[in-house]
Formats: C-alpha cells, structure tokens, sequence
C-alpha cells in the first residue's frame, strides 16, 4: 500500500502538492487557534496540582458511572471544549504520572474522544448544512451516544487488571478542604518553578501540535491521491452494495469512503451531495463523526506509544459511539429535537461564537467558544461532584470498577 501510494503521488504530484496546502491551511486556521490554549492550560493545571483538586471533587460522579478516577473528568471537560485529540494527550499525561490505570485509561479513551461544539454547531451545521437545527441534532446525539459508551465501558477489564485507584477511600472531612490540600500536595511533589513549568507546557504543546498538522497534512493529500487515481472506486464497490442493498443513497459511498480516513473531508463531501435524502445525510455525519476518521485514530496512536494503553478498545469504542450516534440522530431527528435545540440556541449568547467562527470570524472567537464551553462543563460537572459527596459525606465508601 506504501508503494502504490508513492507511486500515485510522483504521478500526481501538483495534485498532491496542492492537496497538502488544504490541509496546512486547515491546521493553521482552525486546529492551531484552538488547541494550543488548552494543551498548555492542561500541562499548566498537571503541573500546578489543579487537576488532582478537581478529581477529588469529581470522585463521587466519575467513579460510579465510568469506573473511571475523579481527575477523569478533566479529560472529559476538555475534550468537549477542544475536541480531538485533547483528551488523548490527557489520558497519557495521566498514565505517565501513574494517575489512573491502564484499563482506567483505556476506558477514558473509549468516552471522551469526543468533537468540540464549534466543529459540529459552527463548521457542520452553519458552515456544511447552513442549519443551525443540524448542529443542535447532531451535537446532542454525538454527547448522548458517547454517555452511553463511557457507561458501557465501565465493565472494560473488570476480571482482567486491577485498578489501582479502585480502592476503598477512608478520607473524611469538607470535600473542598480535601482538594485544597490535594492541590498543595500535588504541587509540591511537581516542585518545578512556574517560569520552568511554562517554558516546557508552551515546548510540549507546540511538539504535539507539529505531530498534528503532519498527519493531518499527510490523510488529506492520501485522500486526495486515492480519489483522483480510482483506487476510491474500487476500494468503495462492496459499500456500494451494501447502500444498495438497504436503500441507501449511493451518492454517499464516497463521502463514506472519505469520512473513514478523514473527518473534516468526510462531513464536508455528504452535505455536498445535494440528491441524497436529509436524514441519511445528518446519520452518516453523525456516524463519521463519532467514528473520527483513521486521521485522529492515528494522532491518538502516537501520543499514546509511551504508555502502555492498547488500541483495540479505542477502535472498538469508535464502532460502538458511530453505531449509536447514526441510531440516535434518526430517533431525535423524528421527535424534532433539532428544532427546539435551534431555538434554545438562539437565546444563548455564548453559542453566537461558535457562528462567527465557523463564517470566517477573528481567531480569537475560536478561542473563546473553546474555553466558554470548558468553563461551563467543568463547573457543572463541580457541582454535581459537591452534591454527590454531600449525599455520601456521612460515610465510608468503597468504589467497586
């Protein structure tokens, strides 16, 4: 396969060449922007001990519905607010730092590889679809069917490794007083100086970001190569009869075809196809972008190679997430939820950056639509760790995974 790509690119090489521009300007303008501000805020909040105050706070809710630590809900709150690959590099800095387990961090993987809201509200929806009704579909199925994932792969590895961290916690005593004193401790075994500490979060984070734009560069001129030389066709014959066979717009073999390599080209090439049916066009989406394409599947892969979390749950994770958020998209999509979430948007100040964003606004609104969504969903997920606590304070509780 190496070989015939090659191949196809020194026969193809302006297409190619102008292929890998698209790209370098896809990570430049959308994916540089907005993830560079929370890789660095997530080595800032590691090294400070932030994240360990927050998992003491988010026990009560992460342990019981994911069989997951507390500090798993920071992997989550930033992979709704950046998107791919954000929660990967997350699980591996908390495996590095022995933080969770390895099935802990498989089974973080598996639920929180998630796409930002600006992807599927700004890009999607009034970018692809020019629908603001797509984006709130979409978005509720994608988060709904990624709830049940992390739920169902709560039983992930149970007979097969003990957890570490499943143990039973004899700490009593004001949870917020608990993760103050966390915080202090974590941060005095990090013991770095902020200055040092900030150079290696801004070193770190641009590393990870150039590893990015080379995959993302590489998957956009391979798409390209495989389309303009027919090795799409033929590669695309079986999932022809597969559509055909359940009636199926054929017109979305292609853009399915795409959608497996790449997430961006994917989305973009089945809203494009104007003869198909809505509703299979807003389930493949849904699906493509819950399955995130082998682009992301690879980034995941690299930043995880120093650790010893396996891919085979990742990738049967993705399965699971494509399948249910497709099932669930037709479902919301027949009771209209698409309508209303529209409507609920509009009276939401905040979602007005998620627009301006995806028509082209200043980079700064990328950054904020980013860091409003991580603000709001940690805060939430606070609370609703403080109440569950509250509920249990009187007792010592064992977790069981």
């Amino acid at each position: 396969m190496v070989v015939i790509f090659t191949i196809a690119l020194v026969v193809y090489p302006q297409q190619g060449f102008e292929a890998g521009i698209q790209g370098l300007k896809v990570f430049w303008d959308i994916v540089f922007p907005s993830l560079l501000p929370f890789f660095i805020l997530a080595e800032l909040m590691l090294g400070l001990g932030v994240v360990r105050g927050l998992g003491v706070l988010l026990e009560p809710l992460m342990r019981p519905l994911f069989g997951v630590p507390g500090i798993g809900a920071f992997a989550l709150s930033m992979g709704l607010a950046a998107g791919y690959p954000m929660d990967a590099v997350i699980t591996s800095r908390f495996r590095e730092q022995g933080l969770c387990s390895r099935v802990e961090g498989e089974r973080l993987l598996a639920f929180t590889n998630t796409a930002d809201p600006l992807f599927m509200i700004g890009a999607v929806a009034v970018g692809m679809f020019k629908s603001p009704a797509v984006g709130g579909l979409i978005a509720i199925a994608h988060y709904i069917s990624a709830f049940l994932v992390g739920v169902s792969f709560k039983f992930w590895g149970r007979k097969s490794e003990p957890t570490p961290s499943a143990r039973l916690s004899t700490s009593r005593g004001n949870i917020i007083v608990r993760a103050l004193r966390e915080i202090v401790k974590a941060r005095q075994e990090d013991g770095r100086p902020f200055g040092n500490l900030l150079r290696e979060a801004v070193t770190e984070s641009i590393m990870t970001l150039l590893m990015i734009c080379g995959f993302i560069v590489f998957f956009a001129v391979l798409i390209h190569i495989l389309d303009i030389s027919g090795i799409t066709r033929v590669i695309g014959y079986p999932v022809l009869l597969v559509y055909k066979i359940f009636g199926i717009h054929t017109g979305l073999v292609k853009p399915t075809l795409a959608g497996v390599l790449e997430l961006d080209i994917g989305t973009a090439q089945v809203a494009a196809v104007t003869a198909a049916p809505m509703l299979q066009k807003l389930a493949l989406v849904s699906a493509i972008i819950a399955w995130s394409g082998l682009a992301v599947h690879a980034q995941v892969a690299a930043v995880i190679t120093n650790t010893d979390i396996r891919m085979a749950p990742y990738f049967l994770a993705r399965f699971l997430h494509a399948a249910l958020a497709a099932a669930l998209t037709v479902i919301l999509y027949f009771l209209g939820v698409g309508r209303v979430a529209a409507k609920a948007m509009a009276v939401v100040p905040a979602f007005n950056s998620f627009h301006l964003a995806a028509s082209g606004g200043p980079w700064w609104h990328v950054m904020w639509s980013g860091l409003s969504t991580w603000v709001w969903v940690v805060g939430a997920l606070v609370v609703i760790g403080i109440v569950l606590a509250g509920l249990r304070r009187t007792r010592v509780i064992a977790w069981r995974v």
